[in-house]
């Protein structure tokens, strides 16, 4: 008893670090992965040509990565002349800090280029290049501490759109998902990036989900989503907790969520949408499975018992997490990305380019604000969209396409 409560504090100690940025959006999704801004008293509506723009940066590289701030730095990927780099910005005012090399060019017929968010933990910070080269560097200035390769060193397999995983720290281990033989997950030292343990009961291969670190039954655990199943595994050693048979199809992209005792994954191509609640000694009981959201990969925020997001065929929905019904749906908007901030949805339109400012209301789409994100990138494979999902923290709105990264000021005067 004594070790599993050592290890719950230590595991809570991450989430306060994580959170002692103050506003801060230290990795995917933010500080606790739901992809809720912290932020208060932002703009109610914005003006009709948009917000203030602050700045814009147009060196950010080919590829689709995210961002994560930290400590008034922005932290990137992209691909420059056949090398991706890990690229950190200035959060206030967009001038380039330094750049470090994150392996060899990730090819794709959607799109050369990584895929993946960084992550920020303390004076460091991890990232995945397409090609599944982990590295970890000084945050101040890039240095190189340690760097592995979930192929060559961890036994995994590239898949057809590479890696695309945000890596998870839980105090002083870091989590990925190499996949493979060798075990579906595995736990490094964030210090040497030398491995602690692996998933031996699980080989599934890596798909494209980021896990999440929750708190449940006095215990922390790791869930992460593959194609043909969800599961919770110890952050201490790996080992598997539970796990439940999920019907993925070609790939399984969004995050899992986690709320008031219930684990809730969503795919596209078809699949759909399931939960369930876990009990007592890891126990997990069905809640329900069903095609009212088929997630692609612009994400799904839960609020207040709700979730929102876009569903393949439907549009944009709302559904009640504890029973999976349907609550609404809206075909006004384009497919995309959505996050949660100040009471309010913004989401962003993969194909056009336009972003929606709407209410988070079970009552129905309630859309206060549109703007057309301006310019868009020439570069950007014609199969490919504008996949970087939104960031709101510190008043401002982060968006990306390609090698355009820009910046604006949503902050109520």
């Amino acid at each position: 008893m004594r070790v599993l409560n050592s290890w719950v504090s230590f595991a809570l100690g991450s989430l306060v670090a994580l959170s002692a940025f103050g506003a801060d959006w230290p990795q995917w999704r933010g500080d606790s992965r739901r992809d809720h801004s912290p932020d208060k008293g932002l703009l109610a509506q914005w003006p009709q040509e948009g917000p203030k723009q602050v700045w814009s940066f147009n060196n950010a590289g080919l590829g689709y990565a995210g961002f994560a701030i930290a400590k008034n730095s922005l932290f990137t990927m992209g691909l420059r002349d056949g090398q991706e780099f890990l690229i950190a910005v200035d959060a206030s005012t967009g001038k380039e800090l330094w750049s470090s090399s994150a392996g060899q060019k990730y090819p794709n017929g959607w799109g050369d280029g990584p895929r993946m968010t960084p992550t920020v933990d303390g004076d460091r910070v991890f990232a995945i290049g397409g090609q599944g080269l982990l590295i970890c560097v000084e945050a101040k200035n890039g240095k190189l501490i340690w760097s592995k390769n979930l192929v060559t060193d961890l036994g995994g397999q590239l898949q057809d759109w590479g890696y695309t995983e945000s890596p998870l720290v839980v105090g002083d281990i870091v989590i990925c998902t190499p996949g493979g033989a060798q075990g579906t997950l595995a736990g490094l030292d964030k210090s040497s990036g030398a491995v602690r343990w692996r998933t031996s009961g699980l080989t599934d291969k890596a798909q494209y989900s980021s896990p999440i670190l929750i708190q449940h039954d006095g215990q922390p655990q790791v869930v992460q989503l593959v194609m043909n199943r969800f599961f919770g595994v110890s952050p201490k050693d790996g080992s598997v907790l539970w796990k439940k048979d999920f019907p993925g199809r070609v790939a399984v992209i969004p995050t899992p969520i986690y709320e008031d005792g219930i684990v809730y994954v969503t795919a596209g191509y078809g699949v759909g949408c399931e939960a369930v609640r876990l009990g007592t000694n890891n126990s997990i009981a069905p809640l329900y499975s069903n095609k009212v959201m088929k997630n692609h990969h612009g994400g799904v925020v839960c609020v207040d018992g709700y979730l929102y997001g876009h569903s393949d065929g439907a549009g944009w929905v709302c559904q009640e997490l504890k029973t999976g019904k349907e609550i609404w749906s809206h075909k006004g908007f384009g497919k995309g990305s959505v996050t949660y901030a100040d009471g309010k949805l913004i989401c962003l339109d993969e194909r056009n380019g336009d972003v929606a400012l709407v209410e988070a209301s079970i009552q129905g789409w309630k859309e206060l604000s549109r703007f057309k994100l301006a310019p868009l990138s020439s570069k950007r494979s014609s199969q490919g969209g504008i996949w970087p999902h939104p960031v709101v923290v510190n008043g401002r709105l982060y968006l990306r396409d390609q090698e355009l990264l820009h910046c604006f000021n949503v902050k109520s005067p």
